[in-house]
């Protein structure tokens, strides 16, 4: 089905995020305070489901604080730390010298896109993804590739950003210019008729609003640029932005100062489902080539 133009304007560019995540690794986690906090959330989840998982996926790792605390929550399994950035990744690696290495002797790293997983299918009892699926192009992709990877009775367990994130930025520009100044985000509603499309049973989802406060919006800006979580899309603007309409962006944000503070908004939309006891596969899986856990461990 080609694109719409709408649909092309929001075509994210995959190299373009993975050099900003790779610019933004050291930097990530001193900024990261939301998405942390999300992934604290995510694995108190976990204290009320009964999962014994021997294989895990992180998808999106990033620095690896999640990873870890994966690895000692299912001190038996094995822990696949996967990203896009080879930046994050490092900085995982860094993370696991760092006194942790009890922890990651039993994670393995892999470079890669969650839209094409290069892992054997039916190889991994559990995948959690923490704020990572907005960046993909096909969630029905993304969450196809999750399926395949996964043994029947498995979970996936994730978060996302929705569509109100960041609503106040995305006011601010429309009044400026035409550009694409902040990524699109999928409604939750998608997102669980996306997990059945992609054969998951069962799906929960339920949606939380954060509010961050900056005294001014070059904070916010800087903040973004500081966890990577740059303008990556198609219609985004090109070279460099003039200083008038910089002042423009300023100024228009000023209309939700609130108690001295200026806020940013954020829709994270939570979502946990299970691959069916009696798992039905596509034709295709059964020709495709993908490395075994096995393998990774020795590459």
């Amino acid at each position: 089905m080609p694109h719409t133009d709408l649909e092309h304007d929001y075509f994210i560019d995959k190299e373009k995020v993975r050099r900003a995540f790779d610019r933004a690794a050291e930097s990530y986690d001193k900024h990261a305070a939301l998405q942390a906090e999300i992934g604290a959330r995510m694995l108190d989840r976990l204290d009320y489901i009964r999962i014994e998982p021997k294989r895990i996926i992180d998808l999106g790792a990033g620095t690896g604080r999640i990873t870890k605390d994966l690895s000692q929550r299912f001190p038996k399994s094995t822990v696949v730390a996967l990203d896009l950035a080879e930046g994050m990744l490092k900085q995982c690696r860094s993370t696991q010298k760092q006194g942790l290495g009890r922890f990651f002797s039993r994670v393995q790293h892999l470079c890669a896109d969650v839209e094409n997983l290069p892992i054997a299918s039916d190889s991994l009892d559990f995948a959690f993804s923490n704020v990572t699926f907005q960046w993909c192009n096909d969630l029905d992709k993304a969450l196809q590739e999750c399926y395949r990877v996964l043994t029947p009775g498995s979970l996936i367990l994730f978060s996302s950003f929705g569509p109100d994130t960041l609503n106040e930025l995305r006011t601010v520009w429309r009044e400026i210019d035409n550009y694409n100044h902040v990524n699109a985000f999928i409604d939750m509603h998608d997102v669980g008729d996306a997990l059945i499309r992609a054969g998951f049973q069962s799906p929960v989802l339920d949606v939380e609003q954060f509010t961050l406060t900056y005294d001014n919006s070059k904070d916010l800006m800087r903040e973004l640029k500081a966890i990577g979580a740059h303008n990556v899309t198609a219609g985004r603007q090109r070279g460099l932005m003039g200083k008038q309409r910089l002042q423009k962006f300023e100024q228009g944000y000023e209309q939700f100062r609130s108690e001295g503070k200026l806020p940013a908004s954020y829709e994270v939309i939570y979502g946990h489902a299970w691959v069916p006891e009696q798992k039905t596969r596509k034709e295709e899986d059964a020709i495709e080539v993908k490395i075994s856990l096995k393998q990774l461990g020795r590459r």
